[in-house]
């Protein structure tokens, strides 16, 4: 295994993975959740779990599923996804050739304007973004046509990053296992997609009213539809369908950056106005 820059590994050919055989179970998969799900309620870090399990992709997205389960029956509901590596730089770098996704839950959002306490975090990221809001079911292959008539509504957006593990370093399979490091998103008002163009808007970042970033929708991949279009089928794969009311996260229009305490932030698109939150 190589690792990479930002702490994301390419698995070497010839593994011997957890998926090829026995090993892959119902205990496994709970018992990996576990590791990382109370590693967030207790705001700890953890080894990656590649450390001692040589993780295949697939048992890492059953990972990922029982945790949100986990969630789900203390309470929570899912609400959308997130997608991730949608800079095909990033899949380069990262040696993938596709993106990858999370899921979203109400207890990740944080309303318009609202207050984010960064003392639930470890180490907090965030990153400007576009985000869709689902109208109707969506699910499998899909055109880029069926895909705007799916869309209820755009906004700009932005994801709040964490990690389960130290220092931010992670292989590709812990990634997906720690739900692609999702941990809040907020977004402003929506927009009528009807004749937007999104392909090239400009993104910025502003930090106590400092650009820390700029940036373009272009960054993922090419145009943010062709993110929710691999939403759709990737949904289909995992059994879900991306229902109304739901929300997706495009991807990252900039690199992600560190997220201080008792600060205000502003991201903001252009013709798609603004979204902001406060830390504390």
């Amino acid at each position: 295994m190589t690792d990479t820059a930002d702490g994301a590994t390419e698995r070497t050919a010839g593994a011997t993975h957890v998926g090829d055989g026995e090993a892959t179970d119902a205990r496994l998969v709970a018992a990996l959740a576990g590791t990382l799900d109370e590693a967030g309620r207790g705001r700890r870090t953890v080894a990656r779990l590649t450390d001692t399990t040589d993780l295949d992709l697939d048992t890492a997205y059953r990972v990922q599923r029982a945790v949100i389960d986990r969630r789900v029956a203390r309470g929570e509901a899912l609400i959308g996804v997130k997608m991730g590596f949608t800079s095909r730089a990033k899949m380069v770098q990262m040696g993938v050739d596709d993106v990858i996704w999370g899921l979203l839950t109400d207890a990740m959002l944080v309303e318009e304007g609202g207050v984010l306490d960064l003392g639930e975090l470890i180490h907090p990221r965030i990153e400007p973004e576009i985000a869709f809001l689902i109208g109707s079911p969506l699910s499998g292959t899909i055109t880029p046509t069926e895909a705007v008539r799916a869309i209820a509504g755009v906004s700009v957006a932005y994801e709040v990053l964490d990690s389960r593990y130290a220092d931010f370093k992670f292989t590709l399979p812990d990634v997906i296992a720690d739900n692609a490091s999702a941990a809040g998103f907020g977004f402003g008002t929506w927009h009528d997609p009807t004749g937007l163009d999104l392909s090239n808007l400009g993104l910025l970042v502003e930090i106590d009213g400092r650009v820390v970033a700029t940036g373009s929708s272009a960054a993922i991949l090419g145009n943010p539809l062709r993110s929710l279009i691999a939403a759709a089928r990737l949904a289909a794969e995992a059994g879900l369908e991306l229902r109304p009311g739901w929300v997706v996260l495009a991807g990252a229009a900039t690199a992600a950056m560190p997220l201080p305490k008792g600060v205000h932030v502003r991201v903001s698109a252009a013709g798609l106005g603004r979204a902001e939150v406060t830390t504390r």
